[in-house]
């Protein structure tokens, strides 16, 4: 009598004994070939639903394989914890944040443990805790020194529910990455680190990422960097000594500008504006102009507004004098600030030049053709032949670009520039829960960065920390008011905290020695086991915390800490998972709780549906009456495996010649050897697993069809127990503990994690027949079975000779005979008609 699948019975001890045996502890002192394998580390703002599970089932699948593969693993586990989503919760709670988030942490140790993902605690690291953020200051002290830490005023991004600035990168469709909300302009002093030193080396690097990166995650950092090659066009303020600077990638324009605008920002709006009649008015504009999000002002829909300066320019080439204006549409985000107005061959130029009656000149048009600027109803933005260009008309627009760029750089109109999409790094948080920035400023010294010896700079308890727009830390006087390290006199100390990335772009580091308190990590451990191996995430992390994590390699290499100049080796996106075709979010009310279905099910059952859902990089929809069917397969398993177990523990040895078996055990065999190659296969690179859980699938429905009570032959036995023992290993990825017990009533005494992978053996993988579709013009008329090693023209033979075939070809002329090895023959006949039924 089989006993019962005592799912929680087994989970809770396998659970217990990987734990107090310390599984998936890294020897670092040991000479195996090592694997970093690291999961992008959780916020914790709250408890984990399935739809997270996915990231860190699948890493601790990868784990456990390489370990059975031989490899010494590193696997470790950290917490995410500064930042506004735990902030955000905490105030939702209404608990303080570090109160909050030290809970959450324990839910969610807790959550890990359940789902069987095993992780080297004694590597743990938090981000909110004294004994790391003190290096996440120290970074920041580096790069002050070599003058990439600096702080500027200017305009920033700013959200208002999130009440406080933003990067770039956390401004997604003009609304903040966190809530959504609209994101406006607003001018603060703000801190940055200069990422922008680092903006040739971050995209010609990403060739180095190529073949084990996603296509998708480097192109968007190749966008998001946004290299562009153009030139610097002066435009002379008439009666000024003043130059406005354009950057344009289209020098063959040149010669049709006929307006130059200004973004808002520009900083010598000011000085433009002095004598100004209307002053006030356009200065209301700006305002204005302003307050609107990045999205909003860029949008194609948005109208294209401005107002005239009462101030002109001259165009460098023809001289002409143009109306210089201010517009909504000019970012200081890109370029200089300053446009070029080419209406006719721009299209929000040309939209813009319609409503305030700007003039508007062609100088590309199509070959053999006209273009009347009074007839047209859209800008020309393609290709064509110069035209009205001076000495340069007549030739293609194309060609004429590197003669124009050439004849302006030549004559001193202007000069060869390179620049970028990407700004520097706004860090700066007007909020409570983040590392706070070690600088002092002294009314005598100025701004003294806080002393290393003086590291870390505590961030105090008790604050008011509900968010107003302003820092928290400027009402607490013990915190705020401090000496000077330099004259030892009264000073403040930086209010503002670091945003969250700061942390999360060095934390991989810190795994390495996560106890050292003497330095951040320790180089030498640091250089033998990086760069991570296998890096898993979600591709919304591909510009924010991929991008500063490779700038924050790339700095620490030119400090000579580290010896190579990207942190993560290979790269492996997760798709996410949706439910009612959303994806998962407490805020829709969609999200899947796993603790009910692990005690309904078990966690081996949840492991294998959310594995088996689909491609791990797809988006897959969470269908719940569907998790039941891997827990009928688990139980088919069990069922298999303790039918057999009394008859194979006893037995010694391998397979004596395998080809005297008899035939329904050759075919067991050699399917065992097929779904290891195959799930070995699935396993490397790509991390298919939903194809290899269905070959160990497909095997076990093989070994369901035997009578374990009817075979006595020890060959035979000893078949199955191969075939047994290999599923076992080739199941313990993705279903760990039933198949730790598994291997344990196969009669081994250790863990799996005491074994190697099953090795497959090419000759007896190889099938003796095989069987072919035979089609007549693409269809299929009928099958043949044919020797494995069949040579092509026996095949072709063969497939015109079976019945079936031959009576839809009889009486036609056949034109030819293709045979697809291994899949089918395809047979060309004269009809292009459909062939006889």
């Amino acid at each position: 009598m089989v006993r019962d699948y005592d799912f929680k019975t087994i989970e809770a001890k396998w659970q217990k004994i990987w734990s107090e045996n310390k599984m998936l502890v890294a020897d670092t002192a040991s000479n195996k070939e090592k694997f970093y394998c690291l999961m992008m580390f959780p916020y914790p703002s709250g408890t984990l639903h399935v739809g997270h599970g996915k990231n860190y089932i699948i890493g601790d699948a990868v784990a456990r394989y390489k370990t059975v593969r031989g490899f010494n693993v590193l696997n470790p586990m950290g917490w995410d914890a500064f930042g506004l989503p735990a902030e955000n919760a905490a105030i939702k709670g209404g608990l303080d944040p570090k109160t909050h988030t030290l809970n959450n942490i324990a839910s969610m140790k807790l959550q890990f443990f359940r789902w069987g993902c095993l992780y080297d605690w004694g590597r743990e690291v938090n981000t909110c805790l004294p004994d790391y953020y003190k290096w996440t200051q120290w970074m920041f002290l580096q790069m002050h020194k070599r003058k990439l830490a600096y702080k500027k005023l200017g305009p920033v991004n700013w959200c208002n529910t999130c009440q406080t600035s933003l990067a770039n990168e956390q401004v997604v469709d003009g609304a903040c990455e966190r809530c959504n909300s609209p994101v406006v302009q607003k001018e603060l002093s703000q801190w940055y680190l200069k990422i922008t030193e680092f903006a040739d080396r971050l995209l010609e690097d990403l060739d180095l990422l190529e073949d084990t990166w996603p296509e998708k995650v480097l192109t968007m950092q190749e966008n998001w960097i946004g290299r562009s090659e153009g030139v610097e066009l002066f435009f002379d303020l008439e009666d000024s000594e003043d130059v406005i600077t354009c950057f344009t990638t289209r020098v063959d324009t040149i010669y049709g500008v006929t307006f130059v605008v200004l973004a808002p920002e520009h900083p010598l709006l000011e000085k433009l504006l002095q004598d100004n009649p209307e002053k006030e008015d356009i200065m209301e504009f700006v305002r204005k102009t302003k307050e609107k999000s990045f999205m909003e002002r860029t949008s194609p829909e948005t109208e294209k507004e401005g107002m005239w300066l009462n101030k002109n320019v001259l165009n460098p080439l023809t001289g002409e004098c143009i109306p210089l204006m201010v517009a909504n549409y000019a970012l200081m985000e890109y370029g200089t600030g300053a446009v070029m107005g080419v209406p006719a061959h721009d299209q929000r130029d040309f939209l813009f030049a319609q409503k305030y009656e700007l003039d508007i000149k062609v100088v590309i048009a199509p070959p053999n053709k006209e273009l009347d600027p009074a007839a047209m109803t859209r800008a020309f933005e393609e290709d064509g032949i110069q035209c009205n260009s001076g000495n340069f008309s007549g030739l293609p627009n194309r060609f004429a670009m590197k003669k124009i760029a050439d004849y302006v750089i030549q004559h001193k109109f202007g000069r060869a520039a390179v620049h970028y999409r990407l700004r520097d790094w706004l860090i700066s948080r007007q909020r409570y829960w983040g590392a706070p920035i070690p600088v002092i400023y002294c009314e005598k010294c100025g701004t003294v960065p806080v002393p290393e010896k003086d590291l870390p700079v505590l961030l105090p308890d008790n604050v008011k920390f509900k968010p107003t727009g302003r820092s928290p830390l400027l009402d607490v006087p013990e915190f705020l008011n401090t000496s000077c390290p330099k004259c030892h006199g009264p000073a403040k100390r930086e209010t503002d905290t670091m945003d969250t990335f700061v942390d999360s772009s060095w934390y991989f580091l810190r795994y390495l020695s996560p106890k050292d308190a003497s330095k951040p990590f320790d180089s030498a451990i640091v250089n033998k086991w990086m760069p991570v191996d296998q890096y898993i995430g979600g591709v919304e992390h591909a510009i924010l915390h991929l991008l500063y994590s490779r700038f924050f390699t790339k700095f620490l290499y030119d400090q000579a800490l580290v010896e190579f100049e990207e942190p993560f080796a290979k790269l492996f996106t997760q798709g996410v998972i949706t439910k009612d075709g959303i994806k998962m979010s407490k805020s829709k009310g969609n999200v899947v709780s796993p603790e009910p279905l692990i005690d309904q099910y078990g966690a081996d059952t949840l492991r294998l549906y959310t594995l088996f859902i689909g491609p791990p990089e797809k988006d897959a929809e969470w269908v719940e009456k569907s998790v039941i069917g891997g827990f009928r397969f688990l139980n088919k398993l069990w069922e298999i495996t303790n039918n057999f177990a009394d008859k194979v523990n006893g037995l010694s040895g391998g397979i004596k010649n395998a080809k005297e078996l008899p035939e329904e055990f050759q075919n067991i065999f050699r399917k065992t050897h097929q779904t290891i190659k195959k799930c070995t296969h699935d396993m490397e690179g790509a991390f298919h697993f939903n194809t290899a859980i269905s070959h160990v699938m497909e095997l076990a429905n093989d070994l369901s069809r035997l009578k374990a009570d009817e075979i006595t032959d020890e060959n035979c036995l000893r078949a199955v127990k191969f075939s047994l023992e290999s599923a076992a290993v080739l199941m313990f990825p993705f279903a760990p503990h039933i198949t730790e017990e598994l291997w344990q009533v196969l009669g081994h005494d250790k863990s799996i994690f005491h074994t190697t992978w099953p090795v497959y053996d090419e000759d007896a993988a190889k099938e003796d027949e095989i069987e072919l579709a035979v089609q007549i013009n693409g269809k299929v008329r009928g099958k043949i079975v044919i020797p494995a090693e069949a040579a092509e023209d026996k095949i072709k033979e063969l497939a015109l000779a079976n019945e079936d075939v031959k009576k839809h070809i009889e009486g036609k002329e056949i034109k030819n005979v293709i045979y697809v090895a291994g899949r089918l023959v395809n047979v060309v006949i004269t009809s292009n008609e459909d062939v006889t039924q």
